[in-house]
């Protein structure tokens, strides 16, 4: 049986929403002028956020699962939209930097073809869409 996912989001004037989710908020906006200060993630970061935090966890999760010595993970996420409306992302990079002594490049190179093709649900609903690509470096710790 299919899980269910449920957001509320409160409009709060300009282009500024607040969306609530299990006692969570998150803040967007979305700039009507140039130079205007954000209180808030715009739409489409916070969206290539969800996309480096599921990436980076099924990754870190998948390098425990083959007893890598995973220390660290961090993720950077680079994206190119379109400038005709709808200002769609037309293009996603994703690069990993894998920190830890001893870990396999091989295994890491598997975790992250593993994280794609079948185990993070937000990389697989924009695969279709979007041309996105991932790099991964390893760092000693």
């Amino acid at each position: 049986m299919p899980s269910e996912l449920q957001v509320e989001a409160e409009h709060l004037g300009l282009m500024r929403i607040e969306a609530r989710a299990g006692g969570h908020r998150v803040r967007m906006d979305y700039p009507t002028q140039e130079g205007q200060d954000l209180q808030g993630f715009t739409p489409l970061q916070l969206l290539l956020a969800s996309l480096a935090g599921c990436a980076g966890n099924t990754l870190a999760l998948l390098l425990r699962r083959a007893r890598q010595p995973l220390e660290g993970l961090s993720v950077r996420v680079h994206a190119r939209r379109r400038d005709e409306h709808p200002t769609v992302i037309t293009s996603v990079e994703m690069d990993f930097v894998c920190r830890g002594a001893g870990l396999d490049e091989a295994a890491v190179r598997r975790a992250l073809e593993e994280a794609e093709k079948s185990v993070c649900p937000v990389w697989a609903m924009l695969k279709p869409a979007v041309a996105v690509t991932a790099r991964f470096s390893i760092e000693a710790a």
